[in-house]
Parts: structure tokens; sequence; C-alpha cells
């Protein structure tokens, strides 16, 4: 598979210093900030540092280093927005036209703070 990386969307901008953000937490490959759109009381973004398009992009080609560094420190913004109890949270990632993904760079919504109520088929 080929993917096609835009290095002028906003997240990659964001990640040059072009667009602030409020940031949560940074790591050595990954950044997690406040949606500035939020759907919940709880609403953020986690980003690779990498130009990875969507979740089979990173997947497929990101290396080991970079798939723990990203998953832990989901893991730690979880534990630090109080999101790990027994009320959870909702983790999303869209891809492609038929995923809605609005920006063409990989990342992944954690929300939470209230019932988000379940997804139900629009057909």
């Amino acid at each position: 598979m080929a993917w096609t990386y835009d290095p002028q969307n906003i997240f990659a901008r964001i990640l040059r210093g072009e667009i602030p953000n409020k940031t949560v937490l940074e790591s050595p490959h990954t950044l997690v900030f406040h949606d500035i759109r939020p759907h919940a009381p709880v609403h953020v973004l986690a980003i690779p540092k990498g130009a990875y398009v969507n979740l089979d992009h990173f997947a497929a080609e990101a290396s080991a280093e970079e798939i723990v560094d990203f998953h832990r420190t989901v893991a730690q913004v979880i534990a630090d927005l109080g999101l790990s109890g027994p009320e959870g949270y909702r983790a999303i990632t869209n891809a492609g036209l038929h995923g809605m993904q609005e920006v063409p760079h990989y990342h992944l919504h954690i929300l939470g703070g209230r019932v988000l109520g379940r997804l139900v088929d629009p057909a």
C-alpha cells in the first residue's frame, strides 16, 4: 500500500510549531493536545511525530520505538486525565473517505467525562 502524506496538513504544522496547541503531554515520538472542537468534557488528540497518514500506515511503517512510545504516552494521558477508572473513555481513529478522516495525519481521539452513547448505524 502506498500512502501519500501531505506535509502541509494542520497536524504537521502544529508539530513544526507553526500553529499553537494546548499540549497535554509530549514525548520523543508523540504529541497529545486538546481538540479545538471538543465533543466531550475531555477530548484530546494523540498524534505521532512521524509522517503517518492513518493507523494502518503507522502500524505498518513506524519503528517499534515509535509504536511503543505512542501507546505508552496514550496510556499515561488516560491515567493523568482520570479516565482509566470504571467510567472509562472512548478512543477513535478515522481513516480515509469512508472513515470520515478530516486530517491526513494519524491521530487518536480520546474522549471521556460523560456517557458518550452508542455508535449507531446511519443506514
